[in-house]
């Protein structure tokens, strides 16, 4: 029943590093898994264990390469879905999201009182709204602006919520009670 054998047991790894030739271990970092030089901290070489290869997912046939006039396919790469040329690595076309325009509102910045607050996109993915005179300042909100006065504390700007106006000041943050006449 005592089998001396492990019950897994991982290939040796015969790479040497190129810098100083002694072997890689297999290691583990925040990214995952890796190659490293067992000279570290010598030695600082690392190599990728899994190579991030692009599979295609669909050939889009009726779409083709401007570049090229190959055909263009759904590819799932290290970043996510794309699409992509499938005459790579000869063509390197990559369909870009079209960029998003900020619009520019008529809101003023009530800290620094020279910008105007736009709508930005969080590398979340989520909407919020800072002073375009950013990084000089930098005053940012994560409902929508609305031009107002607060009716407690004077604050210059309100935030539409879905329960109605709140003042914008993070220390009032008081409901607003009616419609301000200033919005019409």
């Amino acid at each position: 029943m005592t089998d001396p054998s492990p019950l897994f047991s991982l290939p040796q790894q015969t790479e040497h590093c190129p810098l100083c030739q002694q072997p890689l271990q297999i290691r583990s970092g925040k990214n995952g898994a890796f190659l490293g030089c067992t000279g570290y901290p010598s030695c600082h070489y690392i190599k990728a264990l899994h190579q991030h290869e692009t599979s295609v997912v669909k050939v889009l046939e009726q779409e083709h390469c401007p570049e090229c006039s190959s055909a263009l396919a759904v590819k799932n790469g290290r970043y996510g879905m794309f699409i992509g040329c499938t005459n790579y690595p000869a063509c390197h076309f990559i369909v870009h999201e079209e960029p998003v325009t900020t619009e520019q509102s008529n809101v003023s910045c009530p800290k620094c009182q020279q910008g105007s607050l736009t709508e930005r996109l969080s590398k979340f993915g989520k909407t919020f709204w800072g002073c375009d005179r950013y990084p000089q300042c930098k005053f940012i909100v994560n409902d929508q602006p609305v031009v107002g006065i607060c009716q407690y504390c004077a604050f210059p700007l309100l935030l539409q919520k879905k329960s109605g106006q709140v003042c914008a000041s993070k220390a009032c943050q008081q409901k607003q009670t009616a419609p301000d006449p200033s919005l019409d």
